[in-house]
């Protein structure tokens, strides 16, 4: 049995890396490009961080100065250095998404953990969102990793809680919806902690580069052809669906406070004492959804959603629940909305090309909660949520 697993695994990461490398959208580490590119013209040639354009385009550095500060050392490295180093670290943040999430399940459900978790590791690799965090060279699995350790550090009382969100924001502006969830949920502590944790960065940033700091916070910030067209088919948030229909912004806003309504209506109306596992699932729905721009690999925000989802479905032996979900999973492995890239005329584009938006509603709608949660008794985010 244990050879035949072996097997299993070694085709499957062959078929997956094979696919990896070869798939139309493999993106060529093109952000990481960005991203060194801005921090080499900025650190090491003394130019402008907010001025550099990536190899001719209309790209450049998007994130607060503190994120260029972050990633300083790329500067110094080779690229194929560079490279590496993104990999290894998107590499060991889906570890450990799969050792808060996955290993409890299994260990609840007797399964051998070594195949389980391996042949897991490699279908978050062909997740849309994932691979396109892996072959761009992005952050956005390190900074869920940062924000999931402070549900880590809520769910065991610990005092630091706060710490990750705060740095998490600080290097991109989107997690500062999880502030938002700490303040909803009463955890005043943690929001205090967390939003002390974006300033001090933020100041930090100020005090090394103040007339970049200037530049991000007065003028880059709200230029909004630096990050790309809204009504780009890979937007996939409320504001892209509103671009490509070409609804007025009002619809957009109006959206975006019916889907905070429901999430409030979610974390804090219906329960007494807040299911932070399930929170901060719907959280990350939120937040896909609300941001004005939500790249396809922002998305791998809805992982645990989609891990709490699973966990459900097990326990409660329903195949029709784990049938939609593998649905659901082949639906956003499979680059189904470039096929409307061109353009997005016509009723069936309007659903296709926002085929993804209407997950993560899906997903904010259904991510379970329970009624009252019990003061923790283990570190396991899973066994903590249901």
């Amino acid at each position: 049995m244990t050879r035949l697993r072996v097997s299993i695994v070694v085709v499957a990461a062959i078929a997956v890396g094979v696919f990896l490398v070869t798939v139309p959208t493999f993106r060529e580490f093109f952000d990481l490009g960005v991203y060194r590119g801005a921090v080499r013209s900025w650190l090491l040639d003394g130019n402008e961080l907010y001025d550099f354009l990536y190899q001719d385009t209309q790209y450049g550095f998007t994130y607060p100065p503190f994120a260029a500060l972050v990633l300083g050392p790329l500067a110094l490295t080779s690229w194929p250095v560079a490279i590496a180093s993104s990999v290894v670290v998107n590499a060991a943040a889906v570890a450990l998404l799969l050792r808060w999430f996955l290993a409890p399940v299994v260990r609840r459900h007797g399964g051998p953990m070594w195949f389980v978790c391996s042949l897991a590791f490699l279908a978050i690799l062909v997740f849309e969102p994932a691979r396109d965090t892996f072959s761009f060279g992005q952050v956005n699995l390190a900074l869920l990793v940062l924000v999931l350790a402070d549900l880590r550090a809520l769910t065991t009382g610990r005092r630091w809680a706060g710490i990750g969100i705060g740095l998490a924001a600080a290097i991109k502006l989107t997690p500062i919806v999880f502030i938002g969830y700490l303040i909803v949920t009463r955890q005043y502590r943690a929001a205090a902690t967390a939003t002390a944790t974006a300033a001090a960065a933020t100041l930090l940033a100020v005090l090394v580069a103040p007339a970049t700091s200037a530049q991000f916070w007065l003028t880059a910030l709200w230029d909004t052809d630096r990050v790309g067209r809204l009504e780009y088919v890979s937007n996939q948030s409320l504001r892209g669906v509103a671009a490509r229909l070409e609804l007025p912004s009002t619809w957009w806003l109006a959206a975006v406070a019916l889907i905070l309504a429901v999430w409030f209506l979610r974390v804090r109306l219906l329960r007494d004492t807040p299911d932070h596992a399930a929170g901060f699932a719907a959280t990350g729905a939120v937040a896909c959804l609300i941001s004005p721009v939500t790249w396809v690999h922002h998305l791998v925000w809805l992982l645990p959603a989609l891990f709490l989802l699973v966990d459900a479905a097990l326990q409660s032996r329903s195949r029709p629940r784990l049938a939609v979900l593998a649905a659901t999973y082949v639906i956003l492995s499979s680059s189904v909305v470039w096929l409307w890239w061109a353009g997005a005329d016509g009723f069936p584009a309007a659903i296709g090309s926002n085929t993804y938006v209407w997950i993560s509603i899906g997903l904010l709608l259904t991510v379970p909660f329970r009624a009252a949660v019990p003061a923790p008794d283990s570190s396991d985010l899973l066994t903590e949520s249901h």
